[in-house]
C-alpha cells in the first residue's frame, strides 16, 4: 500500500503563482471543513539515518525523534498536501495531522497555510504570499522581497510546493 496524505474532494492541485503548485478549492469549502489529513509512515530520526530520502522532501515532525513521510520517491507526490505559506492563512491546524478551513473559502481560492504553525525551523523565509499584513509583500528599492517573519518548518524546506 502507497502512502498518502488525505485531500478533500473540494480541492485541486493547480499551478500556483505563490510558489509551484498550490492546493486550491474546487467547490466552496466551509469553516471548519477538513481539506487535508496529513499521511505518510512513521519513520524515526534512526530509520531516516543513512537512508536515501525521496528527493525534495524531508519528512513532517511529528513528535520527538519521529516524522511523518514517504519511503520511495513514488510516495513523494502522494504524501504531499500542497498547502503554500501565506501570512494571512485560510487553513489551520487541528491536533497534528488534521488540516482545517479557518474561515469559508470560495471555489477558485488557494488554500494556505501560515508555516510558523509548524513551530520547525527559526531561520527566517523569504516569503512571496503577497498578503497585505506581510513584511515580504513590500519590496526594498531593489526589488528584492523582505524576509518573512514566520518561521520555517522542516518540510518547508522542500524545493517543490507540497507542504
Amino acid at each position: 500500500m502507497i502512502a498518502a496524505s488525505y485531500r478533500s474532494p473540494k480541492t485541486v492541485v493547480r499551478g500556483s503563482g505563490t510558489h509551484g503548485r498550490g492546493l486550491y478549492a474546487r467547490k466552496a469549502i466551509r469553516q471548519g471543513e477538513i481539506v487535508s489529513i496529513r499521511g505518510g509512515h512513521i519513520l524515526s530520526r534512526a530509520q531516516l539515518k543513512g537512508r536515501r530520502r525521496p528527493p525534495g522532501y524531508l519528512g513532517y515532525p511529528i513528535a520527538d525523534g519521529f516524522v511523518l513521510g514517504p519511503l520511495t520517491k513514488r510516495e513523494t507526490e502522494s504524501v504531499m498536501m500542497f498547502l503554500n505559506h501565506s501570512c494571512a492563512p485560510n487553513v489551520g491546524i487541528q491536533g497534528q495531522i488534521l488540516f482545517v478551513a479557518m474561515r469559508n473559502i470560495r471555489a477558485g481560492e488557494e488554500l494556505t497555510i501560515d508555516y510558523a504553525m509548524f513551530g520547525g525551523d527559526p531561520k527566517p523565509m523569504r516569503c512571496q504570499c503577497k498578503a497585505a499584513a506581510c513584511p515580504g509583500s513590500s519590496r526594498r528599492a531593489t526589488g528584492a522581497a523582505r524576509t518573512c517573519s514566520a518561521s520555517i518548518a522542516v518540510t518547508s524546506r522542500a524545493t517543490s510546493s507540497g507542504r
